[in-house]
C-alpha cells in the first residue's frame, strides 16, 4: 500500500473509525507467545489497508500484569513483554507513514500496587505520598469505611495492616485507586499524559474515565431497585449492581481534571476518548464530558456493547437518548472489545446480520471503533477453565467465563499450528480452532468474508463528509426498519449532502414508501436497495437502502 503523508487536523477524531489493537494477542515477532510493539510494526501495512484513521493499543506499560496491563507500576516505560521504549517509537513512525494515527490507552484512575507511588505511601501516614492514593480509617467495629464494591466481586476497601487503614480499589486488590483529591496526583498524570505527546502520540483511550474522582465524605451508595438492575458495567452474577454508584464513581469534581488534560492536548491537536463505565446514567455523563470545547473529544457508553441483539426500536431510543443529553458532545460507538464476548456471538448474528451492523455503525453520527478481528467476523472464542488468564473468569467462574473468550490470539494464516500468530509451542492464550477457517489470509482469498465488506463500508464512511461530521435527522422505526438521515450544512467540502439511510434490522422482508424528493441510489458495494418504480423500498432481511438527495 502506497504510504501517505502525515497530518494531524484538529477535527481529525470527528467521525473517525479506530481500530483497537489488544497486543498480547495481535502478533508475536519474537516466538515468545505474546504479541508485541514490533508485532504491530509487521502488521500496519494490513491495519492500513482497512482504511481506519487511527489505531488504539490497550496497554503496554510496566506491569506486574495481574490485570494484564491495566495494573500499571510505570506510567513512562514499556513493559519487556511487549519490547521497548524504541520499539513504540517504531510503531509510531510506521503508523504515522500509513497516515494512521495512534490512540494509546491511558489508565489514570488506578496504578499497580507495585507502582513506586503506592509503596512509598503505604509505607507511612506523613511521607510525601501519604495521600496519593485513597485511604480512610476503619469503622469503629474494625469493617471498611463504607459499602462499596469492587467491579471485581467483594468490598473496594482493602486493609493495609502496615497504615492501620483501608484503602479503595475498584477493581482487584492490587489496583489501589488514585486520590484525585490531591493535586499533586492530578500534575503527575498530566506529565504522563505530556510524555506521551511529546513523543508522538495522536492522542488517548481515557481507562475508566468516570472512575476518576470519589466523594471525599466516603458516603454510602444508597441500594439500587432492582427493576433497575443491569449488567452492562459488571456481569450479572456481581453485586455490584445492587448500588446506584451515586459517591464512588462520576463525581462533578471529574471535570476539572478533564479540563486540564484538555488543554495539555490542544496544541498537540490530540484527541481523547473515554470510556463510561456506568449502568444507568452512561449517555448522560457522555453529554456531560464531551459538550463544548473544553472537556473530552469523545465518549463510549455500553449501550451498544449490550447483551442482546439491538432492534431497530432500541437503536432509535439510544440515539433519541443521545440528541437529548448529548446533543453537544459526540459519541464513539463500539459493539465489541477486550472487556466483552465478541457481538457475532452475543449478538447470534449470521454473515448478513453482520454486514448490516457494520453498515449501520459506519453511518451513524459519531466515531466509531472496531475491535481486532471483528472484521473477520470472529466468534466468542471457547477457552477451558484451565486456560483461563482473566482473574475476573477465574472469580465467577462458570456463570462467568471471564473476558479471556475475546482476547485470543488474532488469526493471519489457516495453516499456521498458532495461525500465523506465533511461533511458539504455546502462546499465552490458546488460538482458537474455529478461528483458522476466518484468518487474514483465508479472507483475503474469499470475495464474499466479511473482511472486504468493512472495508468498503470504511471506504463509504470516508467518502461522504455526511455521514463523518454531519447531523442525524428524523430517525424514526417502522417495522424492523430504522430510517434516519444524515446531512452536512453549506458550508465546507460536500456542501449541502444529504444520504438517506434505511436499515431493515430482521430476517423478514420489508417495505418502505420511498422519501419525497430526488434521490440517487448509492452504496450497490454494501447491498443498498435502490427503489422500485412504484415509489416503495423493498428491502430483503438485513439489507439497507442508500441514497443521496439530488439538488437541483
Amino acid at each position: 500500500m502506497t504510504k501517505i503523508p502525515f497530518t494531524r487536523e484538529p477535527d481529525w477524531w470527528r467521525g473517525a473509525v479506530i481500530y483497537q489493537i489488544y497486543p498480547r494477542s495481535y502478533q508475536d515477532s519474537n516466538g515468545d507467545g505474546i504479541g508485541d510493539l514490533l508485532g504491530i510494526v509487521q502488521r500496519l501495512p494490513y491495519i492500513a489497508s482497512l482504511g481506519v484513521d487511527a489505531i488504539w493499543i490497550s496497554p503496554f506499560f510496566t506491569s506486574p500484569m495481574k490485570d494484564f496491563g491495566y495494573d500499571v507500576s510505570d506510567y513512562c516505560d514499556v513493559d519487556p513483554m511487549f519490547g521497548s521504549l524504541a520499539d513504540f517509537d517504531a510503531v509510531i513512525e510506521a503508523a504515522h507513514q500509513y497516515g494512521v494515527k495512534v490512540l494509546i490507552d491511558l489508565v489514570l484512575s488506578h496504578t499497580s500496587d507495585q507502582h513506586p507511588w503506592f509503596t512509598e505511601s503505604r509505607a507511612s501516614k506523613d511521607n510525601a505520598k501519604s495521600n496519593w492514593y485513597v485511604w480512610a480509617d476503619a469503622k469503629p467495629d474494625g469493617t471498611p469505611p463504607n459499602n462499596w464494591l469492587s467491579i471485581f466481586g467483594g468490598s473496594a476497601w482493602q486493609w493495609d495492616a502496615g497504615r492501620m487503614q483501608y484503602y479503595l480499589h475498584n477493581f482487584l486488590t492490587s489496583q489501589p485507586d488514585l486520590n484525585f483529591h490531591e493535586p499533586q496526583v492530578q500534575e503527575a498524570l498530566v506529565d504522563v499524559a505530556r510524555f506521551w505527546l511529546d513523543r508522538g502520540v495522536d492522542g488517548f483511550r481515557l481507562d475508566t474515565i468516570n472512575f476518576y474522582t470519589h466523594d471525599a465524605e466516603l458516603r454510602d451508595n444508597p441500594p439500587l431497585d432492582p427493576a433497575r438492575r443491569t449488567s452492562k458495567t459488571a456481569p450479572a452474577v456481581n453485586p455490584y449492581n445492587w448500588q446506584e454508584h451515586l459517591y464512588d464513581k462520576s463525581r462533578p469534581e471529574n471535570l476539572a481534571f478533564l479540563r486540564k488534560l484538555r488543554a495539555l492536548m490542544e496544541p498537540y491537536n490530540a484527541a481523547a476518548v473515554g470510556e463510561v463505565g456506568d449502568e444507568q446514567r452512561g449517555l448522560e455523563i457522555l453529554g456531560e464530558y464531551t459538550s463544548g470545547n473544553d472537556l473530552m473529544h469523545m465518549c463510549y457508553a455500553f449501550e451498544l456493547l449490550s447483551g442482546e441483539c439491538p432492534t431497530a426500536r432500541d437503536v432509535a431510543e439510544i440515539m433519541a437518548k443521545v440528541e437529548d443529553v448529548a446533543a453537544d458532545g459526540w459519541a464513539c460507538w463500539a459493539y465489541s472489545n477486550h472487556d466483552v464476548e465478541r457481538h457475532i456471538s452475543r449478538w447470534s448474528l449470521n454473515p448478513a446480520a453482520a454486514r448490516a451492523f457494520a453498515t449501520l455503525m459506519m453511518c451513524l453520527r459519531g466515531s466509531a471503533c472496531i475491535y481486532q478481528g471483528e472484521e473477520l467476523g470472529l466468534p466468542e472464542a471457547d477457552v477451558a477453565f484451565e486456560d483461563l488468564q482473566d482473574p475476573y473468569g477465574i472469580e465467577f467462574w462458570p456463570e462467568f467465563k471471564g473476558r479471556d473468550g475475546c482476547r485470543t490470539p488474532m488469526v493471519w494464516e489457516r495453516t499456521n499450528h498458532n495461525g500465523g500468530f506465533s511461533d511458539a509451542t504455546q502462546t499465552w492464550l490458546p488460538v482458537a480452532h474455529e478461528h483458522l477457517s476466518l484468518s487474514v489470509a483465508q479472507s483475503e482469498d474469499e470475495p464474499g468474508a466479511l473482511l472486504h465488506h468493512y472495508r468498503r463500508a470504511i471506504a463509504f464512511r470516508h467518502a461522504h463528509t455526511a455521514l463523518r461530521q454531519g447531523t442525524q435527522e428524523g430517525m424514526r422505526v417502522e417495522g424492523d426498519c430504522l430510517i434516519f438521515t444524515r446531512a452536512i450544512g453549506a458550508q465546507g467540502d460536500h456542501a449541502g449532502e444529504e444520504i438517506y439511510c434505511a436499515f431493515n434490522l430482521s430476517e423478514e422482508p420489508a417495505t418502505l414508501a420511498a422519501p419525497e424528493g430526488t434521490w440517487l441510489a448509492i452504496g450497490s458495494e454494501l447491498n443498498s436497495a435502490s427503489p422500485m418504480e412504484d415509489g416503495k423500498i423493498h428491502l430483503g432481511p438485513w439489507q439497507p437502502c442508500l441514497m443521496l438527495k439530488e439538488h437541483g
